[in-house]
């Protein structure tokens, strides 16, 4: 493909910002970008392989993003993860050792699932169509979690200490697992692991910070994987506006999770569901006539 029809500077500014959103949003990072391009009249598609490789850059900067912003939280997990290998345990008091394990056991089937199903699913759901359709269903995912959760027990605890307490080591599975349906566009990833929080006890705020601990290594693993993609050939045309991109999208990446910590200490999922409705609803309704 010429160069000159690869995505341009104003369009990687435009997909960068809206990346660094709507991927700690729980709206779907790969839906708006599958949606928002058909929208637009842009000749760029999902899978288009500058346009995957492209996305490899927002996405590392997002999981970039992520890891500073949890920096201090990561370096107590990693030392828990250390101390329970060190003594072949985890004592029961050390919430650090016992989160970690719970990020281990909620990425491996997330990662699994990824490599697995990621290209089989891109091509079958490669459409703004389908896009639209499964974002209405992510907004009915997001109300039922709502509907349908456990409240939280009002207890004084450190943040991590009730996190490590009521996941449990089946709810960091079937997040992890929950967050396979983030392979397909319209369905959000910290959507479907904020809802299994809730399922199993979690308050909006500690779902949400659960969420964004389990994703930094499963979209930061999965970028890496394919930064040889962006170095090689796959990257020709494409590497300064993929350079842009990734720079806007930690821009918005660092202020929605600021906004999501301070959000979800008094809020819910329902604005959120509702957008997802509508915003698929309204897509829905202009791809079809």
């Amino acid at each position: 493909m010429p160069f000159a029809s690869l995505i341009s500077y104003g369009q990687a500014i435009v997909l960068g910002l809206l990346q660094g959103v709507s991927e700690l949003f729980p709206v779907s990072s790969l839906g708006h970008s599958v949606i928002l391009p058909r929208l637009l009249g842009w000749d760029i598609h999902q899978n288009d392989k500058y346009f995957i490789t492209f996305l490899v850059a927002t996405h590392l900067a997002t999981a970039l993003v992520l890891l500073g912003f949890f920096w201090h939280d990561w370096v107590r997990i990693v030392k828990g993860l250390g101390r329970s290998l060190r003594d072949r345990g985890i004592d029961p008091d050390d919430t650090d050792a016992k989160l970690a394990w719970l990020l281990v056991i909620g990425t491996i089937p997330a990662g699994l699932l990824g490599l697995l199903l990621e290209h089989k699913l891109r091509h079958v759901f490669a459409s703004a169509r389908s896009a639209a359709f499964f974002l209405i269903l992510n907004g009915f995912l997001l109300y039922g979690a709502e509907l349908l959760r456990r409240r939280a027990p009002q207890v004084e605890e450190d943040d991590d200490a009730r996190i490590a307490r009521q996941v449990g080591w089946v709810g960091a599975f079937g997040a992890g697992a929950a967050q396979a349906l983030a392979l397909i566009p319209g369905f959000s990833r910290s959507g479907a692991t904020m809802g299994g929080g809730l399922l199993v006890g979690l308050s909006n705020k500690d779902a949400a910070r659960f969420a964004f601990l389990l994703a930094t290594p499963i979209i930061g693993a999965a970028a890496v994987l394919k930064l040889p993609e962006l170095f090689g050939s796959e990257g020709n045309g494409v590497r300064g506006q993929a350079l842009v991109g990734a720079l806007c999208s930690a821009v918005t990446a660092y202020l929605a999770v600021r906004f999501l910590m301070r959000f979800f200490e008094t809020n819910t999922l329902m604005p959120f569901a509702i957008y997802c409705f509508v915003a698929g609803v309204a897509a829905s309704i202009y791809f079809a006539v």
